[in-house]
């Protein structure tokens, strides 16, 4: 039994396959941005809130990085409206992707900021430096050069999670996939363009992240 491969077929919706690729790298810009700011709140309450505040933000990294995120992406959308909250599908999977990041982010940027040593602290401190001043200048600059590469893989692997983000009806790159071969019934050709694709976003936005960092986070 002999099996034609017809690429082709699947490359003429190019269009459609583009406008996947643009809502998927729309949602891990977005998502990244807003999930970094969150991790970055969460680890400063976890290692210098107060203690009722450790609790809430323990029990929501907690929560999150034990449950998977297709259940988190299935409440918030079909959940929530139960709840009063109807959103539309993007809306729905960028808070999913957002509460995700932000947990994980968290606890990988708390350990960068328990490992700057307590003197570099109190010589901020000596100069003066307010105790927000001292976070913003003094730990998190560090902080995150010593996690970047975890914090870039973390994302990475959020942008990866935003296929399931096709199960809601966003119109992200599994999406088209599957809308692809359904029209044409290539489904081997359809999955293994999408997987090549996949791909390239994952070393072009892990090697963009890689370069932005040293130069508008951290410094060299």
């Amino acid at each position: 039994m002999s099996i034609t491969l017809d690429f082709l077929a699947v490359l003429r919706e190019w269009p459609m396959l583009l406008k996947g690729v643009v809502w998927t790298l729309g949602l891990t810009a977005i998502s990244a941005l807003i999930g970094v700011a969150v991790g970055i709140a969460c680890a400063w309450a976890r290692v210098y809130g107060a203690t009722w505040l450790k609790w809430v933000v323990g029990t929501y990294v907690e929560l999150i990085r034990n449950t998977p995120f297709i259940v988190q992406l299935f409440f918030i959308f079909f959940g929530l409206p139960a709840a009063g909250f109807r959103l539309s599908p993007e809306t729905a999977s960028i808070i999913a992707m957002v509460i995700n990041l932000g947990a994980y982010a968290a606890e990988i940027i708390r350990a960068g900021i328990e490992a700057t040593p307590r003197g570099q602290i109190e010589a901020a401190l000596s100069l003066a430096l307010t105790r927000a001043q001292v976070f913003l200048r003094v730990v998190l600059p560090p902080a995150l050069k010593k996690v970047w590469p975890s914090l870039v893989s973390q994302i990475i692997i959020v942008m990866l999670g935003s296929a399931v983000c096709g199960q809601i009806s966003t119109e992200e790159l599994s999406y088209a996939a599957n809308l692809i071969q359904s029209r044409n019934f290539r489904a081997f050709e359809a999955f293994l363009i999408v997987t090549a694709i996949y791909l390239v976003l994952s070393v072009g936005v892990r090697r963009l992240l890689n370069w932005l960092g040293p130069r508008f986070l951290f410094g060299k």
